[in-house]
């Protein structure tokens, strides 16, 4: 693989716009629930703590983004950015899904994100909370994929 292949721009460090950049990307990647792309947005020892599991690198992240996806399903996430610096971002994020029994849950949490020089996020620290919600109170209804951009974000939906 050619080093520009190992690229993920925008780079840090970060300035705000480019910060926002870096929170879009991701939440799109995240909203293909395609496994193996988000996957490449990480170095390949990329550590996480995602709830209580640690994974390292990306075939770890991949398999533990199979399992989320095969029991969340419907997932529809929005992520915003909260603080950033050098290379690090703080993000805030909800997304809602449902399990196979048909029950609906809103789940929100923070992350904090470090990049290497590279652009490739080399740390990330999740911390997530499920809420059990009924469908009526749903808030994230376009379809599956990319949130589109007149969508609202988490604090026009007051979340």
């Amino acid at each position: 693989m050619s080093a520009d292949a190992e690229r993920r721009p925008p780079l840090p460090p970060f300035t705000l716009e480019s910060a926002i950049q870096k929170v879009r990307a991701a939440e799109d990647a995240w909203n293909s629930r395609d496994p193996d792309r988000v996957a490449l947005a990480y170095t390949p020892d990329s550590r996480w703590r995602n709830r209580a599991e640690f994974v390292n690198g990306r075939t770890e992240i991949a398999e533990l983004l199979r399992r989320k996806w095969t029991r969340e399903l419907d997932y529809r996430l929005i992520k915003e950015i909260w603080a950033f610096g050098g290379s690090r971002i703080a993000v805030r994020f909800a997304y809602e899904w449902h399990d196979d029994a048909g029950n609906w849950f809103r789940s929100y949490g923070n992350e904090n994100w470090e990049f290497a020089d590279t652009g490739l996020m080399a740390v990330r620290h999740a911390s997530i909370n499920d809420l059990p919600i009924r469908p009526e109170d749903r808030k994230f209804f376009w379809p599956l994929g990319r949130r589109p951009d007149d969508h609202p974000g988490l604090g026009e939906l007051g979340l």
